[in-house]
């Protein structure tokens, strides 16, 4: 016996017992079948990792700071021997960052990976949205899974502040106002963000909303998504045929690879190397802490957000867009993307088949990475209406005449296809059927018959 057979028969006996004894299968999560060993069905776990980091950096930079608008004694940065006049918050960061052991490290990657975390779940959205797995039976899944990406932005706004720059203190107010222009919603939720209308209460609002509130309601929200991904199972890939079976049955899971250990081990080799790339990455260009609420020097920074957040600022930079319109705007997207499996009624789900949702969701992935670049470029600056329909206007007509062309190209050769199987078909019921064998005369079939 190879030492390689003796060792897989070892593991599998332990294994066998661990099972046995702990009813695994019972608890651990369903099955998956062999073609979704790749990982761009792997996605939402990888956004799963993200959140599972963020949860472990959080709660260690939580051990030294602290969320207060005071000034400390502590130097800060500033001369030994003078009074720091910087706020606690921002002289607690700057402590985690030079004086903590791997303190700037633990920091940066905190950050990163909540940039990381944001652009994992664009990711999962979109490859969501291109192979439309909301269509039925999915379509709370959809809804649940977009109130994730939704609190996950609400996590970035909150956590933005933090820190307590000049540059975030800014952004924030600017984000306040936006959020506070919304309609029924913006009055009501104004005094819980507010507060005392102090700066202190409105830095103590945030940071409970950021370590406590939205974390209860992430947790929530992906337990839901997790059980009704485990109802459902994970979607089949996009076809055309409307009749395709969109759900697995207790039958296809017996046929599949079990989660324990083979898809856990599979999740958590991406996990692990998601932390050392981060790691590597926050290592290589650590964050550089800008300077503190107050302070005289910062006078002429500029006001501007994380990258999710610019092309929002950069939309109220356009001339006749007031606040309220850009709320407004932004409302009626997420209300769209939210309700989007009863808007999208095809029962097909290759991209092929939507031309208009497809041509949708590329005009705006390509509305997005324009207006983020632009008001990282430009922030602040007004932009005149010309100037705005010369650079978005070939977006949303170049992507109209793509999705139109390839969806006409794709119409003729599946009508091509259609008539060449009708035509096989008529062929093969037209052709004349086999002999049939006759007994002969004396036979036993024929005495038979007499």
């Amino acid at each position: 016996m190879s030492f390689a057979h003796w060792y897989n028969r070892t593991l599998n006996r332990i294994w066998g017992f661990v099972e046995d004894r702990t009813s695994m299968r019972k608890w651990a999560l369903r099955p998956q079948p062999d073609f979704t060993f790749k990982p761009s069905y792997w996605t939402g776990a990888f956004v799963v990792n993200a959140f599972l980091y963020q949860v472990v950096s959080g709660a260690l930079l939580l051990l030294y700071y602290q969320p207060s608008t005071n000034t400390t004694l502590t130097a800060c940065g500033q001369p030994v021997g003078t009074q720091s006049i910087a706020p606690a918050a921002w002289c607690s960061t700057y402590y985690i960052t030079h004086s903590v052991p791997m303190g700037e490290l633990l920091l940066t990657s905190h950050l990163y990976g909540a940039y990381a975390m944001i652009f994992l779940m664009f990711v999962h959205f979109y490859r969501g949205y291109y192979l439309g797995v909301y269509k039925a039976p999915r379509e709370f899944s959809w809804m649940v899974g977009t109130l994730l990406l939704i609190t996950t932005l609400g996590m970035g706004f909150t956590g933005y502040l933090l820190p307590y720059t000049q540059i975030s203190y800014n952004a924030t107010n600017v984000g306040l106002v936006l959020a506070l222009r919304l309609p029924t919603v913006g009055p009501l939720i104004g005094p819980l963000i507010l507060a005392d209308g102090t700066s202190q209460g409105l830095l103590s609002r945030m940071f409970d909303a950021h370590v406590l509130l939205l974390p209860l309601a992430l947790a929530a929200l992906l337990y839901a998504h997790i059980a009704l991904f485990e109802s459902h199972g994970i979607a089949p890939p996009a076809s055309s045929d409307p009749l395709q079976r969109r759900r697995f049955t207790e039958k296809d899971d017996t046929k599949a690879v079990p989660f324990m250990p083979h898809i856990f081990w599979y999740i958590t080799k991406w996990g692990l190397l998601y932390v050392g790339v981060l790691l590597g990455i926050a290592a290589l260009w650590p964050w550089n802490l800008p300077t503190y609420v107050g302070n005289l020097a910062a006078a002429g920074v500029v006001t501007e957000p994380d990258w999710y957040f610019l092309w929002l600022f950069k939309f109220v930079d356009f001339q006749g867009v007031t606040p309220v319109i850009a709320v407004a705007i932004t409302t009626v997207l997420i209300v769209f993307v939210l309700f989007l499996p009863f808007l999208d009624r095809s029962k097909r789900t290759h991209p092929r088949d939507r031309p208009l949702f497809i041509w949708l969701a590329t005009s705006l992935l390509g509305f997005f990475i324009v207006m983020t670049v632009w008001g990282g470029e430009t922030p602040g600056i007004q932009i005149v209406p010309l100037l705005i329909a010369e650079t978005l206007g070939p977006i949303f007509a170049v992507n109209a005449v793509v999705t139109i062309l390839f969806h006409w190209r794709y119409r003729r050769s599946y009508l091509r296809r259609l008539a060449a199987r009708e035509v096989a078909f008529a062929g093969v019921d037209s052709a004349p059927s086999p002999p049939v064998a006759v007994p002969a005369l004396g036979s036993a079939e024929a005495k038979g018959s007499e």
